[in-house]
């Protein structure tokens, strides 16, 4: 009868110390769960994808040199003009298709790179550069004198926007490229100047782009000329 007790016994106890170690175990699942969830939610690549995404946001460094605030005041009024020699282009009928097609995305390119200047001039305190219409925009910036001018090389004449908007045809369309090659090159000039002296990063950025693209366009134009 004795023994028939502590065995009744030791059966019940060792029953309570495998319950206790099962919920042990899963309380131990438990936590480990919520601690790999609470490391995942704070791991460097999180972080640095965070980084990333306001980065791409494109919120503009306020640090800046006199050179990036020239770059913008000068290349706005630049790209003004591009913009201003298509759209005359674009409103002639005969031009060719491949060269309709290069005008649309002189405009469509820079456009977007107008506004993005005009956000860094705001950034750095300076006053946007918003009139359009190519030489026009000078009269707003009242710090510069005719020699700080004369470095926006490739900007045309009245004269040669008048000879623009006065040809029709396959000749429009060859005077826009000749034109426009000469602009192009003038704002690659103006380009490298900001990436040799500029101090902001985001400006230096888009210089190089304008460098890039506009380099490419200039042997597009060649080659668009040979073909007329």
């Amino acid at each position: 009868m004795k023994r028939t007790l502590v065995l009744s016994t030791l059966a019940v106890a060792s029953t309570l110390a495998l319950a206790a170690c099962g919920e042990a175990t899963e309380s131990g699942n438990t936590d480990a769960t919520t601690s790999a969830t609470s490391t995942a939610t704070t791991t460097p690549e999180t972080t640095e994808a965070t980084t990333a995404t306001t980065e791409a946001d494109g919120e503009i460094s306020a640090d800046h040199n006199d050179a990036d605030i020239m770059f913008a005041q000068m290349m706005i009024p630049h790209h003004q003009q591009a913009v201003e020699m298509s759209e005359t282009l674009l409103a002639k009928e005969g031009i060719p298709a491949q060269v309709v097609e290069f005008a649309q995305g002189v405009i469509d390119a820079q456009g977007p790179e107008i506004d993005r200047m005009n956000a860094m001039l705001e950034a750095w305190g300076q006053q946007p550069v918003t009139d359009s219409g190519g030489m026009g925009t000078m009269d707003e910036m009242g710090g510069m004198d005719h020699g700080e001018m004369g470095g926006m090389s490739g900007m045309m004449s009245q004269e040669d926007m008048t000879a623009l908007e006065e040809a029709q045809g396959t000749e429009a369309a060859r005077l826009y490229l000749e034109q426009m090659t000469a602009h192009h090159e003038g704002a690659v000039d103006m380009a490298r100047d900001e990436v040799a002296d500029g101090q902001n990063p985001h400006a230096i950025t888009l210089a190089e782009q304008v460098i890039n693209d506009q380099e490419a366009e200039i042997a597009q134009m060649q080659q668009m000329l040979t073909d007329l």
